[in-house]
């Protein structure tokens, strides 16, 4: 985002006095620079509205613990004649302040970066009647002087901290530790959480496997199969050096299989000096079955206080000693991790398993023989950290990588395109980094063209062309469609328009209707029988039951007995900025929903046409056919390759008569939440839900507006 220009405003909600800015960004649907004009604050309502604070808050089994390890630690203090005295770092709220006051804590510094949270921190320590004994300092812990003239008086002597993530060190905890033991805190200080454990264990999992490797794509034509493959740097390339975070508590256990026990990879004592310089650990272990070595899980659990009595675990269900209560969580799942090479393993073979780790980021790699212990052969040994060679890592995401993979899929596409395509057809394909061309050249066509807006996706899918060779006959165009001439097309009209569609910008699922935008721009090279797949699209949308994903922005009130309703009022302020009247993806398959209602379609797009000038609307109401609590609508696309097949990126089967869901696993859907204001048991299933719904072709998206009527 650019911000260009601004003039003066009027004082916002008791913010200090705003300016309007002017905003450039790039529209994901109609792929034009925009000009916007937004108030100053509007990354701030932003980070409130979106941020995972509702979540933690509702997080019991989070908070319990970490009360109880304040307790304890504020004990052990007292109990040594000393004063007790706090550092909070990230202190949010300033919950776990008010919990070491309350549990005896004679002074609390909490640090907060964030001055919007800081400010909302002070607010909250007053009402709750702390305010003379929890300092807030707005400041990065790094920035915090201890001294007479300093933030903090003096040193203390129990370190509280929430500075983890899914992957435990994401958010910059081992620095943040590493500084605070040398400047803010006293020699073997109480810490809680007193120590953090990383666990990992090794599967094997086609379908995990898939969200990282492109495997070979079989296309059955009339005469014979051919096979489409990557090329051997994409085989070979280690992927992506992120962590891929998801809720391993909804991957089901037929989906891949253990290969080692739970191996604890390693530990890091909070009470105690921190290091944040790269390390690594390895663990030796027997493979309890021989399969092939393709994926590290890996978790974490936090010991409250040192016995490790007080303990709050990341474990996934099959890990679990009771997985019927496990407490749900979004702010910390779990990880799955990479080989860069899947391995054959054979029971009761021993192989080494290692964690590496730098400030930030984990990852690990599987070896058949024992370290070195020559410290230079320590370093080939273990390598570097993994950075994808390929580019195929940097265009396609994991959840695109399943997407293409899915062979079921691809036959959807190849049997749509036997349907239109001829040998004659001159193809046009637009869509990222799609494999739609190679589909359309194998089912027979000669002539095929492919727009690539990006150097990188032109130059993986010159690689992905090449060793299947077809460099010669597959033409990139890298331009945008606006910029297309008739002499990047032979001179010669375009009779099947192609797209899948897919683009890489798109966040909501009728983002992906920039197709629609490159189709007008482009209909001067179309023939007057243009054929273009897929031929239509259309809006669907049910009314759902969550589970648990409801709690994410739902006001929390009173959270072990503190008031929090200033944070609320904070969320609900953001979200009512613009939040509130918009939807926001998430990908419903790691989410347990039921449909309360019968899916319905209620806004048609007709690819066969330009983008209209006016908008389309629809108006109506929903009444849910199951009892439950509606907590939201969800919106999802589907495109009408031709008469008789549908791609959905939102259901792929009707719910049954309990109303179980079964969402695209390669997509996220569009929610959008009913009045986080309202308890989520007011919302009964004998509400009906009125919508109006309208997309707006000059701006390419869609507002809606979604109400509970009793």
């Amino acid at each position: 985002m650019a911000v260009v220009a601004a003039e003066v405003g009027d004082k916002y909600d008791g913010l200090a006095s705003t300016m309007k800015v002017f905003c450039g960004r790039a529209n994901p649907t109609t792929g034009s620079v925009e000009w916007l004009e937004e108030d100053e604050h509007y990354d701030y309502h932003q980070e409130i509205a979106r941020s995972s604070y509702a979540d933690m808050l509702h997080d019991k089994d989070r908070n319990v613990k970490y009360y109880q390890g304040i307790r304890a630690a504020v004990k052990r203090v007292k109990e040594k004649g000393q004063k007790a005295i706090v550092l909070d770092i990230g202190t949010g709220t300033g919950l776990l302040s008010m919990m070491a006051v309350s549990a005896g804590a004679d002074f609390c510094y909490a640090i907060e970066v964030f001055k919007p949270m800081a400010d909302a921190a002070v607010k909250i320590v007053e009402k709750n009647g702390f305010s003379d004994k929890i300092k807030i300092i707005n400041k990065h812990s790094t920035e915090v002087s201890v001294g007479p003239d300093g933030d903090m008086q003096c040193y203390a002597n129990i370190l509280v901290t929430e500075l983890f993530d899914t992957e435990l060190i994401g958010e910059g905890a081992l620095p943040s530790y590493e500084h605070a033991h040398k400047n803010l805190v006293e020699e073997n200080c109480e810490a809680v959480p007193h120590r953090a454990t990383v666990y990992a264990q090794l599967v094997e999992s086609k379908r995990m496997w898939s969200w990282n490797k492109l495997f070979p794509i079989h296309i059955q034509t009339d005469s014979v199969e051919k096979i489409i493959v990557a090329p051997s740097e994409m085989e070979n390339c280690p992927g992506a050096p992120s962590v891929y975070d998801i809720q391993l508590n909804q991957m089901p256990s037929g989906d891949f299989t253990v290969l080692s026990n739970v191996l604890t990879m390693f530990s890091v004592d909070f009470s105690k000096q921190v290091y944040s310089s790269p390390a690594y650990h390895t663990m030796e272990f027997e493979p309890l079955v021989s399969g092939r070595a393709q994926v590290v899980l890996s978790w974490w659990d936090i010991d409250m206080d040192p016995g490790g009595k007080i303990k709050c675990s990341m474990a996934p269900y099959w890990v679990q000693s009771d997985p019927k209560n496990i407490q749900w969580r979004d702010h910390w799942m779990q990880c799955v991790y990479f080989l860069p090479n899947e391995e054959q393993v054979v029971q009761g073979k021993s192989l080494y398993l290692t964690a590496h780790r730098d400030d930030y980021c984990v990852w690990y790699n599987l070896h058949k023989t024992s370290p070195p212990k020559n410290e230079k052969s320590k370093s080939n040994f273990y390598g570097e950290r993994p950075i994808c060679e390929c580019q195929a890592h940097l265009l396609w995401n994991r959840p695109r990588f399943g997407e293409l993979n899915d062979q079921n899929r691809t036959e959807q596409y190849i049997q749509a395109l036997k349907k239109v395509l001829k040998a004659d057809s001159v193809c046009l394909c637009i869509s990222d980094g799609s494999l739609l061309p190679i589909l359309a050249h194998c089912v027979g066509v000669e002539q095929v063209f492919t727009m690539e807006n990006s150097a990188v996706s032109h130059r993986l899918m010159k690689k992905i062309f090449k060793v299947n060779h077809l460099e010669d006959k597959i033409s990139i165009i890298e331009k945008r469609p606006e910029l297309l001439t008739s002499a990047d097309l032979g001179d010669r009209k375009i009779s099947v328009l192609l797209g899948e569609p897919f683009f890489t910008t798109s966040l909501l699922p009728w983002h992906n209707l920039y197709f629609w935008y490159a189709r007008t721009a482009v209909t001067k090279h179309l023939a007057d029988n243009i054929t273009i797949l897929p031929q239509a699209a259309s809006l669907h949308m049910v009314v759902v039951e969550f589970k648990d994903l409801w709690r994410i922005r739902s006001p929390c009130g009173n959270c072990e007995g503190f008031d929090v309703h200033i944070m609320d009022d904070m969320i609900k302020h953001s979200l009512d900025f613009r939040e509130s009247q918009e939807a926001e993806p998430h990908p419903l398959w790691e989410y347990s929903s039921r449909c309360l209602s019968e899916p319905r379609q209620v806004l048609t797009f007709d690819f066969c046409r330009p983008v209209p000038q006016q908008p389309l609307s629809a108006q109506g109401s929903i009444s849910p056919q199951r009892p439950g609590r509606s907590h939201g609508v969800v919106l999802w696309m589907e495109y009408h390759l031709t008469g008789e097949s549908s791609i959905s990126t939102g259901l792929v089967q009707t719910p049954n008569a309990q109303g179980e869901c079964s969402w695209n696993p390669h997509c996220k859907q569009a929610v959008y939440f009913f009045n986080s204001t309202l308890e989520a048991k007011t919302q009964d299933s004998s509400q009906t839900v009125t919508y109006a719904l309208e997309f707006n072709p000059k701006v390419g998206d869609i507002s809606m507006d979604f109400r509970l009527v009793g």
